[in-house]
């Protein structure tokens, strides 16, 4: 009979402990980035050649001859030749539907003899390091085109606070948003990075010139909405750099900005 008491107890205990686990409120999931995030597999790989100085020009020049052999295997967003904030460089932008994508892209560019003979065998000698990244779009931003061909391109990069777009995006958008919307800078993408140096956001810009943008930003920078929003954003602020840097113009129908601007010859500069 004792024994048959302890089991009825045990098993009330047991019945009261099931109970009152099932009546506890659903605990939410904690996620490292929680907002709006990458929807698509869409990214951007952005990639920085460092050039031996007394070769700036021919590599700029072999490029202009050969880099359809490049376009043919990938779309090609821009490519610029670096005038301040580096020298001696050359940026560019590849587009990716995806990792696969870019995987193949790699492997039948290993396998094309006239990219391997006419280009990459003559151009490494000339490079003293290569650098590359791998990009998104924030959540709310696209590439867009400039307004007109030619200008000058500034390359901002952030380096933020830990946690990506879900942190800063709401507060970044509104600093970036109100230099587009006053009509102070002609944002052409927003890009936060996955691969590479992580909790940076780059955000390129466009200027008729170097000119108009020194103008643009004395102006700005005494526009109390401007400097609101940007001190707001400097919050999850880490370091700040930029370069600005001239369209790398190449005589193919093949490369075309968005499919839309087609870039003239590079200026090739000795940057010495």
């Amino acid at each position: 009979m004792i024994q048959l008491r302890a089991l009825f107890r045990n098993a009330s205990r047991h019945a009261e402990h099931c109970l009152s686990v099932k009546s506890r409120p659903t605990q939410p999931k904690a996620w490292i980035s929680t907002g709006p995030q990458q929807q698509n597999g869409t990214f951007y790989e952005f990639r920085t050649y460092y050039i031996q100085p007394h070769l700036n020009a021919a590599f700029l020049k072999l490029t202009n001859e050969k880099i359809h052999l490049r376009t043919a295997h990938s779309e090609l967003v821009g490519y610029w030749s670096v005038e301040y904030g580096g020298l001696n460089q050359v940026f560019h932008i590849w587009k990716y539907d995806s990792y696969a994508q870019r995987a193949s892209v790699r492997a039948a560019l290993a396998q094309d003899p006239n990219w391997i003979e006419q280009y990459i065998s003559k151009a490494l000698p000339m490079l003293s390091s290569q650098d590359n990244e791998v990009l998104y779009l924030v959540p709310w931003s696209k590439v867009q085109k400039p307004p007109k061909d030619g200008g000058v391109f500034e390359l901002s990069t952030f380096q933020m606070k830990p946690g990506g777009p879900a942190v800063w995006g709401k507060a970044f958008q509104a600093a970036v948003g109100i230099h587009t919307g006053s009509r102070y800078a002609h944002a052409v993408g927003v890009f936060h990075s996955e691969f590479g140096p992580l909790n940076q956001v780059h955000v390129l810009w466009w200027y008729e010139s170097g000119d108009e943008r020194a103008s643009i930003r004395r102006t700005s920078h005494e526009d109390a909405r401007v400097v609101a929003a940007v001190r707001e954003s400097a919050v999850y602020l880490v370091s700040q750099k930029n370069k600005l840097m001239f369209p790398c113009r190449f005589l193919t129908n093949e490369i075309k900005w968005l499919h839309a601007l087609t870039f003239d010859l590079c200026k090739c500069r000795g940057n010495l």
